[in-house]
């Protein structure tokens, strides 16, 4: 016997029918003589209309109310998935996150998981309940609902399973799987069976929309198996896990490119010490993330620094740069019609010549790098997006992805 926690997202459990699909899925779990335990999203599209309610009443809304607000969104599905559960026959109930309790800091729509007290929880699975936790939300310090941002319900699910010392969590989406790259632009790209956590961190923080990155790094930490799974199909899915479950490492698991990119370039930048923390030190005191950066020195003692932000923040450092900024230069550049291509694998670190691959590919097709970024599992690349579809086929070809 097993004991597994089950997330569902909002297309999964988008109406009646796909919840009463779900109910099945559940109790064909149970019916294996698992402990299971649910955790669900909102049915597809009701925060963006909870979130769009509160814009409504006030663009400035207090963050409290807009997470007492939106909150309900998972706390109908609970019922309504409990609900359909008795109806099969399985002992179920429905719980909100302040009744477990799942313990969270104050930042109300943003908070993180701080504790999740599941000796309740673990009690009643031991004597055959389901319990059905409404997804994205948890207690703060100050005793009211705080929700853990958009994409939260998987989150929960990990913390979740970590809590209650599961043996897997298996997440069902709309997708059957994690891909080498994305399906939809590379029709050879093919599923794969397992994936590290690294790798896994890598894909979602860099476009890969299966899992949210939160809670991937919780996975990680806590060492919680994950298998992602279509809500739509009993086809196998892929595990994310450590690294010594993978017996063949690929050189190369997978392409991720990401479109919310936004170049800035400041030229003639006086070239000496100080200099870029007085340009990145306004820019994060702005809680403005940047990512790649590139400096091209010159011989007049200046130098061209570039650098990529997200591209919702770039009117924002633009307008930091001109007001915050006491470091001379001569004109800035923006551009946001750039794409990041990642190649990414755990194989990397006892492999070379990966990165030269990728750069060789890319200048066959008569595509110009601008930035370059690399860690220890991960190439990534800037390009002009008009490349983007060109660049995933030819690398994903390159490094030998291609489905049979």
């Amino acid at each position: 016997m097993a004991r597994i926690v089950m997330k569902f997202g909002g297309t999964s459990v988008g109406d009646i029918a796909r919840i009463q699909n779900v109910a099945r899925k559940v109790k064909a779990e149970v019916d294996r003589g698992n402990q299971v335990a649910v955790t669900v999203s909102a049915m597809s599209g009701v925060t963006n209309q909870l979130v769009d309610y509160c814009t409504q009443m006030s663009p400035l809304h207090d963050a409290r109310e807009y997470d007492a607000v939106v909150a309900t969104g998972e706390q109908v599905t609970s019922g309504l998935l409990a609900i359909a559960l008795q109806e099969l026959g399985v002992n179920a109930r429905s719980w909100q996150g302040w009744q477990i309790p799942i313990i969270t800091d104050d930042a109300h729509g943003k908070a993180r998981i701080v504790d999740i007290k599941g000796e309740e929880l673990i009690r009643r699975m031991e004597r055959g309940e389901v319990p059905v936790v409404a997804g994205f939300q948890g207690v703060g310090p100050d005793n009211r609902t705080a929700t853990l941002g958009r994409g939260g319900s998987d989150t929960t699910a990990v913390a979740l399973a970590a809590g209650l010392k599961a043996d897997r969590c298996d997440i069902y989406t709309d997708v059957d799987g994690v891909y080498t790259t994305d399906p939809r632009i590379v029709k050879t790209a093919k599923k794969l069976n397992k994936i590290t956590y690294e790798e896994m961190l890598e894909m979602a923080s860099l476009g890969a929309k299966v899992l949210q990155t939160r809670s991937v790094e919780m996975a990680m930490k806590h060492r919680v198996r994950v298998q992602v799974l279509s809500s739509f199909s009993d086809a196998p899915g892929t595990l994310v896990c450590d690294e010594d479950e993978i017996v063949e490492k690929e050189l190369v698991s997978g392409i991720a490119y990401s479109r919310d990119e936004a170049k800035i370039t400041l030229v003639s930048v006086s070239d000496q010490p100080g200099v870029a923390a007085g340009i990145f030190g306004p820019l994060a005191d702005a809680n403005i993330n940047v990512d790649m950066i590139v400096q091209n020195v010159s011989r007049d003692g200046t130098t061209d620094l570039t650098f990529t932000v997200g591209k919702a923040d770039l009117d924002r450092a633009l307008n930091v740069i001109k007001e915050k900024l006491h470091v001379p230069y001569k004109t800035i550049m923006a551009d946001k019609n750039v794409v990041k291509v990642s190649v990414i694998g755990v194989g990397m670190r006892s492999h070379a010549g990966v990165a030269q691959t990728m750069f060789k590919t890319l200048a066959d097709k008569g595509i110009n790098i601008q930035v370059i970024s690399t860690s220890e599992i991960k190439v990534s690349v800037l390009i002009a997006e008009d490349y983007t579809e060109l660049a995933l086929r030819a690398l994903h070809t390159a490094y030998n992805l291609d489905a049979a």
